[in-house]
């Protein structure tokens, strides 16, 4: 199969997913678990373009456990957030749902299939890396592994470290500040980034590998003003208030870097 050909059938069937997706939101009334079924979306995916790609076997077999142990952690970690919270939705969701009133579900199904569209788009840095036929690995390869090792560290430490200071009943209403969020307000998103920085040079050897910037920019430009840390701030604002103005006074809010005092 060719990487046309592949690329349409894993849009086609990214785009089945969320129909199957949206049918459960409507009955559960909580369209988050779109975030979901999107993060687990790319294991399957990987596992196709590993199956039907011609490329060099160490490298497919290298950018598909990259990618699927990725996303299911990613996963796994928006099933607890999304669920535990259940039947409360998010509250981005919450907004949505009041300005399309009467719409809704119209809307949502036409809003989880931009998600399958852009799921088909950032998958293809592991489509790409499955059709590379180079015999001998770069200096690309081995750097894009070595962050995606770096950034999958960091995002799991970052997550784990949060959940611990929420468990936790003497923090409530405090900010965390501990670990990786003394050097960064929003650690995870930083490491999020790196793993589609990490893809993109992993695939940057193979045939029109150079295309797959257009990943780790989106992801930034997504992360830095539209759905990441604009939307987290403000809720930290309204909940924590004048402790989290602190917390932005001193500490970088994306790149981890030493707080000011």
């Amino acid at each position: 199969m060719s990487p046309l050909g592949l690329f349409l059938a894993g849009l086609g069937f990214s785009s089945l997913m969320m129909v199957v997706v949206w049918i459960i939101a409507v009955r559960i009334r909580n369209a988050g678990i779109v975030d979901i079924a999107w993060a687990l979306g790319f294991a399957p995916l990987a596992l196709l373009y590993r199956v039907f790609g011609d490329g060099e076997p160490f490298r497919q077999n290298l950018i598909t456990l990259m990618v699927v142990v990725w996303s299911v952690r990613l996963g796994l970690h928006l099933w607890k957030r999304v669920m535990g919270h259940h039947p409360e939705e998010d509250g981005r969701y919450r907004e949505l749902r009041k300005a399309v009133a009467g719409h809704e579900n119209f809307f949502f199904f036409w809003f989880f299939q931009a998600q399958a569209l852009l799921l088909a788009f950032l998958s293809i840095p592991a489509l790409l890396s499955n059709f590379d036929s180079r015999v001998q690995s770069g200096f690309s390869d081995y750097l894009g592994f070595g962050i995606w090792v770096l950034a999958i560290g960091g995002e799991w430490i970052s997550d784990h470290q949060l959940q611990v200071f929420k468990s936790n009943p003497l923090n409530r209403g405090k900010v965390c500040s501990v670990g990786l969020w003394r050097f960064s307000r929003h650690p995870n998103y930083f490491f999020e980034w790196l793993i589609w920085v990490s893809f993109f040079l992993f695939a940057l050897p193979a045939g029109w590998g150079w295309v797959t910037i257009f990943c780790p920019a989106l992801m930034l430009f997504f992360l830095l003003r539209v759905t990441g840390i604009p939307y987290t701030e403000e809720q930290s604002l309204r909940s924590r208030g004048e402790a989290y103005r602190d917390y932005q006074r001193t500490t970088s809010p994306f790149v981890p870097w030493f707080p000011k005092h």
